[in-house]
């Protein structure tokens, strides 16, 4: 049991981070767009699409970050399934720019994604296993 507490702290931790680092991007699109673009090798645009890249950029990151952050809070692990599902989204976008529009491939971009749905979907696994441990102890003693 004490084992499986260790690993649920790793899992909480691990997706805790990013989780943070995300709503960090999401405000920054918000105060300091510049410095965001540049640390996401990204061009600001003029206009409305500046307004667009703002806005849309900065919801993407603080839509991830808060519905981990919530799950966490919560207990509930329905809310890991939207960043779950907004950055396999991302990850498939980044393989059509890359496919379709001549986009460069972001192999490091694409990766850390990934790692970070792993996480999150280790997490919702972890969360099932809990509640189920919760509902039946004897059984979970054991494993």
């Amino acid at each position: 049991m004490a084992r499986r507490a260790e690993l649920n702290i790793l899992l909480r931790t691990l997706a805790g981070l990013p989780a943070i680092g995300f709503v960090v991007v999401g405000l920054a699109w918000w105060i300091a767009p510049q410095f965001a673009g540049t640390h996401l090798r990204m061009d600001l645009l003029g206009g409305a699409g500046l307004s667009t890249q703002i806005a849309d950029l900065a919801a993407f990151f603080l839509t991830l970050g808060g519905t981990i952050l919530i799950g966490f809070v919560s207990g509930n692990r329905i809310w890991f399934y939207p960043p779950i599902m907004l950055l396999g989204f991302a990850i498939v976008g980044r393989l059509i720019a890359w496919l379709a529009h001549g986009a460069e491939l972001t192999i490091d971009m694409i990766a850390a994604e990934a790692v970070v749905i792993a996480i999150l979907v280790f997490n919702v696994r972890a969360f099932a296993k809990q509640k189920a441990c919760s509902a039946d102890a004897l059984d979970c003693a054991e494993t």
